[in-house]
């Protein structure tokens, strides 16, 4: 049993070694998103947000950690809930607009898993109609082109974004 579980850690496990630096980067990303929300629902956007930031460190060569689906797939997400909650609200709703989000951002080739959670989010926590501009956009533009200048400046800092095709 004990090297079973040792086959497993090394084989499935993972780990992560992030320097000072990018834990400094996620603590002003966080900054940022309290700074766009104060006093509203900054805290429940968390989970989303943070996982964007964990795809732009840990797996910045990943597709769905490249700009257009950390920027168009999280605001294509939330839009896609904004507009579903003008006409009702609610769990099932939440769970419609997801549904509908990851068969949008598909088609639009910018599927970014917070972005379809970011879909559920207008349905429960009625944000507002401008939650997709005002909030959703500003923190994913800020989060991809802030890893993309520190990639160049920072040492040990992963290479973001992944080179274009074809260019």
């Amino acid at each position: 049993m004990r090297n079973l579980c040792s086959c497993v850690l090394r084989s499935w496990g993972t780990s992560s070694r992030l320097n000072v630096a990018q834990y400094l980067w996620v603590l002003l990303m966080f900054g940022v998103l309290a700074g766009l929300e104060h006093n509203r629902i900054g805290l429940f956007l968390v989970p989303p947000f943070g996982a964007t930031l964990t795809l732009l460190l840990v797996l910045p060569e990943a597709p769905v950690a490249q700009p257009w689906a950390v920027v168009v797939g999280s605001v294509t997400g939330a839009a896609v809930g904004t507009l579903l909650s003008l006409l009702a609200r609610g769990s099932a709703m939440a769970i419609l607009a997801a549904v509908l989000a990851f068969a949008v951002l598909n088609v639009a080739r910018a599927y970014h898993p917070p972005g379809v959670a970011l879909a559920m989010y207008p349905l429960l926590l009625h944000p507002g109609h401008w939650f997709p501009l005002a909030v959703v956009l500003p923190f994913a533009l800020s989060a991809a082109g802030s890893a993309a200048i520190l990639s160049r400046l920072v040492a040990h800092w992963p290479a973001y974004p992944k080179p274009l095709r074809g260019l």
